[in-house]
C-alpha cells in the first residue's frame, strides 16, 4: 500500500503546532514569560536594534502588526529607555525609532539566552544529518514568512467545491 503525501492544510496545521510548541519552550527556557517585556515588545526591540532607524509604520509592517499596536508597543519601550524617537532628517514630519544603548544591551541579553538554549537543544537532540538540514529549513521558513499568498477558504468550508 502506497503512503499518501500529506495535504498542504495538514502540513500547515502540523507546522503551526510545532512552531507554537518551540516558541513556548524557548520562552520557558529563557525566562521570557517572567521578565518585564512582552513577546511583541521584544520582537519590536530586536527589529529596531537589528535595522536602521525606522518609522512606526515600517516596524508595524515588518512585524505584521497594526500601526496603532506597534505605537503602543514602542511607547512602552520608549518609556523604559530602550528606544528613542527623532525627526527624520529627510522629512521632519516623520519620526524615526532607534535603539538606545540600554535597548541594545537588553536585546543582546534576551537573544543570548534564547540562542544559548536553542544551541544546546540542537547539539544534544539532533543528529549531524538533522543539523545539516537546518539551514534549508530556516530558508524555507523565511520564504513562508515573506509569502504574499492570500488565505483561501479551507476545503468544505464555503468554497463551494471539494478538492479532495
Amino acid at each position: 500500500m502506497e503512503a499518501k503525501e500529506p495535504l498542504p492544510a495538514d502540513l500547515a496545521l502540523e507546522l503551526v503546532r510545532s512552531m507554537d510548541r518551540l516558541r513556548g519552550r524557548i520562552r520557558s527556557e529563557t525566562g521570557m514569560h517572567t521578565g518585564p517585556w512582552s513577546r511583541s515588545q521584544l520582537a519590536a526591540l530586536y527589529r529596531v536594534v537589528s535595522g536602521p532607524p525606522a518609522t512606526t509604520s515600517d516596524l508595524a509592517a515588518a512585524e505584521y502588526m497594526k500601526p496603532q499596536s506597534m505605537s503602543q508597543t514602542l511607547a512602552a519601550l520608549e518609556k523604559n529607555g530602550l528606544v528613542t524617537r527623532s525627526p527624520d532628517p529627510a522629512d521632519g514630519r516623520r519620526m524615526l525609532v532607534s535603539a538606545t544603548q540600554r535597548g541594545r544591551e537588553e536585546a543582546e541579553r534576551w537573544l543570548a539566552a534564547r540562542e544559548n538554549w536553542l544551541t544546546a537543544a540542537i547539539e544534544h537532540t539532533l543528529t549531524a544529518k538533522e543539523q545539516s538540514a537546518l539551514p534549508a529549513l530556516a530558508a524555507i521558513l523565511e520564504r513562508l514568512a515573506d509569502s504574499d499568498a492570500v488565505s483561501a477558504p479551507r476545503r468544505g468550508r464555503g468554497s463551494g467545491t471539494d478538492t479532495a
